[in-house]
């Protein structure tokens, strides 16, 4: 039978809070400390191809909520983490750095398909298991016109998402084609998500 009625999310994406409302799944955030370098687990490696490094990240960001929990000693409960990558061939885009950096990833993904993929992770109350799937969806985008990144950019949704866009946003207008997880897209599979924490024995609606 199901042990926890609730998880921590460790991550600060409102998308993630509202697809685990959608599950009805309870959880608490646990977001990093002040002092902590929580970036710098996105540091790409030479020549790493998308799908190893969003598993090595998501991994690296359960472990550092594991660390996290242990220090601020909260009450026992599997632990949620996740993290979505764009890829363009074996191109890697993540979150613009500037408005430059949006207009560049959106003429990169303008007229053509790429790669969504998101890792999810859970982190088992006792012991030390760690329980990891992977969703990998495709999306088309039609031709972007400069008029449209522009506007695009300056309705400031490119800024923190992976690839520059937000596929719940008004960009959706711009998408001829999905094949896989729109949710995934969103950055939380419901699906793998659904599987992971009945593994960890987390109470479920469904």
């Amino acid at each position: 039978m199901p042990a926890h009625d609730f998880i921590y999310l460790a991550s600060q994406s409102p998308r993630r809070v509202q697809l685990l409302d959608q599950l009805g799944v309870a959880h608490r955030p646990l977001l990093p400390d002040r002092g902590e370098n929580a970036e710098a687990l996105e540091e790409e490696r030479s020549d790493e191809l998308p799908l190893d490094y969003v598993r090595r990240v998501t991994l690296l960001k359960l472990d550092a909520a594991r660390a996290r929990l242990r220090r601020r000693g909260l009450p026992a409960a599997p632990i949620l983490c996740a993290d979505t990558t764009v890829a363009v061939g074996r191109r890697i885009l993540g979150n613009p750095g500037s408005d430059e950096h949006a207009a560049e990833m959106l003429r990169a993904l303008s007229g053509r398909t790429h790669r969504v993929m998101t890792a999810v992770a859970v982190a088992v109350a006792s012991g030390a298991q760690r329980l990891l799937e992977t969703s990998v969806s495709r999306v088309r985008f039609a031709e972007l016109s400069e008029t449209t990144i522009r506007r695009y950019i300056e309705s400031g949704e490119p800024q923190g998402k992976a690839g520059a866009y937000a596929i719940q946003g008004r960009i959706a207008a711009m998408i001829e084609h999905i094949e896989g997880s729109y949710s995934g897209i969103m950055g939380l599979p419901l699906h793998e998500t659904t599987t992971l924490l009945s593994r960890a024995r987390v109470r479920l609606e469904l």
